[in-house]
C-alpha cells in the first residue's frame, strides 16, 4: 500500500495580477488530475491584484492603474470565461472610435486603417495632416524596400525608422507604440515588444502590405471571440478592472493568502526550498513561483544564482495620471472620440489624454465628463519633483492649451505608479533566456515571470502566469492520491 504523503506545496511571491493567475491554474491543473497541492500567495503590500485598482467615487467608476485591455489578446478573455464573469464584460463606445495627435500645438485625427501605427488604408494617410508630403513619400518607399536579413535584434525606433521614415515615427508610431512601455523607441527591443513586426516583414517583405493583409485575416479570427469583443479594440467591466481580481480571489477558495509579507530571500535545502520572509520565519516549499519585477527578484535569488543580477539591466520607468471630473455643461466643448496622444517633441507636460467616459460609458454619471491624463516616459520623469498640486496645475494648464478646457474640476485623484513600466533593451530576449537557464539548472524547483519578461499588458501577464503554472506542474510531477 502507498504511504500517505503531505500534499507538495508551492509557494507564489507576489499577489498581482500574474501571481493570482499563476495559483488559478495551478490549482485548476492539479485538480483536473485529481492530485493534492498546497499554494501559498505572499504579498508585500496591504492587497492583492497589483496594479489593478477601482476606485468608486460619487457614481463614477476609475481607474487608478491599468484602464483597459486589448480584445484580440485572448488570454484575459479566457480566464474571464472560466471565472463565469463574461457577462460583466463591456467594449468602448462605438462613438469614441476617433482618436487625435497633437501637433504643431493642434489635435489632428489619426487617420482611419491606422493598426499599431502601420497604415493599411493608404488614401486617408496621404491625406492627413500629421505629415508633410516629404514624409509620406517616406513612408511608402516600405512598399518597394527590401527586408532586413540580418538576425540580429533591434530596436523598435531603428526598425520603424527603417521601414518607414523618421517623421511617421516620431508623430504616429513613437507616442502610439512607445506609450506602452512609457519607453524611448531607440531604447525598445523590437523582438521582446513588438516581434509580430519582424514576422511581417520577413513574410511579406513589405510591413505595409503585412498589416494590410494581417487585418483581412484578424477580421476572420475574430468571430471566434465574445459578442461583446468582435467589434471593439479595448475591453474592461461594467464594475471596473478589479472585477477579475474579486474573481480570481472567490476561485481560490481553498488557497493561503498571507498579505503584509515581504519575502528576503530563497535558498535551496536539498529537496526543498525555504522561503524566508523579511521577518525572519521561513516557510518551505516544493516549489516557488516568483512573480515580482526584476529588480524584486534579482534581490530574492541573486545570491545562489549570481547570473539572476543580469535582469538588474532591466530599467524601469516611474508614471502617473491624473483623473479629472467634471459637470458636462461648464466643460466649454464636446468631446468628439476617446482622446488624444503627445508626441514627445511637442514638448508637453503630459503624454496623453484619454476622454474616460466618451470611451466608457459606464465610467460617469449622465451630465459628467471623466479624464485621465499620463504623466512621465523614459527621459521626462521631471514629476517627481513636483508636488502633487503642481503636477494637477500643469495638467491643467495643458488641457486649457491644448483643448480650451477652464472649468474647475468636480475633484481630482493623482496615482503614482512609481517604477511600473519595464524596459526592453535590445537583446533582452537572449537576457531572459540566460537568466531562466541559470535559474533552472541550480535552483530547478523556482520560476520566474511577470511583466519583466515577455509583455506588460494584463493579458500578457495571464498568459505567463499560465505558462508558469503548466512549467511548475509538470516539474513537480503532482501525482495523484
Amino acid at each position: 500500500m502507498e504511504e500517505n504523503r503531505s500534499p507538495k506545496h508551492v509557494v507564489i511571491v507576489g499577489g498581482g495580477i500574474t501571481g493570482l493567475s499563476s495559483a488559478f491554474y495551478l490549482k485548476q491543473s492539479t485538480e483536473q488530475s485529481g492530485a493534492s497541492l498546497k499554494i501559498t500567495i505572499m504579498e508585500k503590500g496591504e492587497s492583492f491584484g497589483g496594479k489593478i485598482q477601482t476606485l468608486k467615487r460619487d457614481g463614477f467608476v476609475i481607474e487608478k492603474g491599468p484602464d483597459s485591455f486589448l480584445a484580440r489578446k485572448l488570454p484575459m478573455v479566457e480566464l474571464t470565461r472560466e471565472l463565469g464573469l463574461e457577462d460583466q464584460l463591456t467594449g468602448m463606445n462605438p462613438d469614441s472610435r476617433k482618436t487625435y495627435i497633437l501637433s504643431g500645438g493642434k489635435l489632428h485625427r489619426m487617420p482611419p486603417g491606422l493598426m499599431l501605427g502601420i497604415p493599411t488604408q493608404m488614401g486617408p494617410f496621404m491625406r492627413t495632416g500629421l505629415l508633410s508630403l516629404g514624409g509620406k513619400l517616406r513612408a511608402a518607399m516600405d512598399l518597394v524596400l527590401p527586408k532586413r536579413t540580418s538576425p540580429e535584434d533591434e530596436s523598435l525606433g531603428h526598425f520603424l525608422e527603417r521601414r518607414l521614415g523618421v517623421e511617421v515615427l516620431g508623430q504616429i508610431a513613437e507616442p502610439l507604440l512607445a506609450g506602452i512601455y512609457a519607453g524611448n523607441t531607440y531604447n525598445l527591443s523590437l523582438r521582446a515588444t513588438f516581434p509580430q513586426f519582424h514576422a511581417i516583414e520577413q513574410k511579406h517583405r513589405s510591413l505595409i502590405l503585412g498589416m494590410m493583409k494581417n487585418r483581412k485575416t484578424g477580421g476572420e479570427e475574430s468571430r471566434t471571440l465574445p459578442e461583446v469583443a468582435r467589434n471593439t479594440m479595448f475591453l474592461s467591466y461594467k464594475e471596473g478592472l478589479e472585477t477579475i481580481v474579486h474573481g480570481l480571489i472567490d476561485a481560490l477558495d481553498n488557497v493561503r493568502f498571507v498579505k503584509q509579507c515581504g519575502v528576503a530571500r530563497i535558498e535551496r535545502a536539498d529537496d526543498v526550498y525555504r522561503v524566508i520572509r523579511e521577518d525572519g520565519s521561513v516557510e518551505e516549499a516544493d516549489g516557488v513561483i516568483v512573480a515580482l519585477p526584476a529588480h524584486g527578484i534579482s534581490k530574492l535569488l541573486g545570491s545562489p544564482v549570481p547570473e539572476v543580477k543580469e535582469l538588474d539591466r532591466i530599467e524601469y520607468v516611474s508614471v502617473a495620471n491624473v483623473i479629472l471630473a467634471f459637470d458636462e455643461k461648464e466643460l466649454g466643448r464636446e468631446l468628439d472620440g476617446s482622446g488624444f496622444l503627445v508626441p514627445r517633441r511637442e514638448g508637453r507636460f503630459i503624454t496623453a489624454c484619454t476622454w474616460t467616459s466618451k470611451k466608457w460609458l459606464h465610467t460617469a454619471p449622465s451630465g459628467k465628463v471623466l479624464m485621465r491624463c499620463y504623466i512621465g516616459r523614459s527621459g521626462d520623469e521631471r514629476w517627481q519633483d513636483m508636488s502633487e498640486d503642481e503636477i494637477i496645475r500643469a495638467v491643467r494648464h495643458d488641457l486649457k492649451e491644448v483643448m480650451g478646457i477652464t472649468a474647475e474640476p468636480l475633484f481630482t485623484e493623482m496615482t503614482k505608479l512609481m517604477h511600473s513600466m519595464p524596459q526592453y533593451p535590445v537583446g533582452h530576449l537572449d537576457l531572459i533566456r540566460g537568466v531562466r537557464q541559470s535559474l533552472a539548472d541550480k535552483m530547478p524547483g523556482v520560476l520566474i515571470t511577470g511583466g519583466a519578461f515577455h509583455g506588460v499588458g494584463l493579458p500578457d501577464c495571464i498568459r505567463q502566469g499560465k505558462e508558469a503554472a503548466k512549467e511548475m506542474t509538470g516539474r513537480l510531477q503532482v501525482s495523484s492520491k
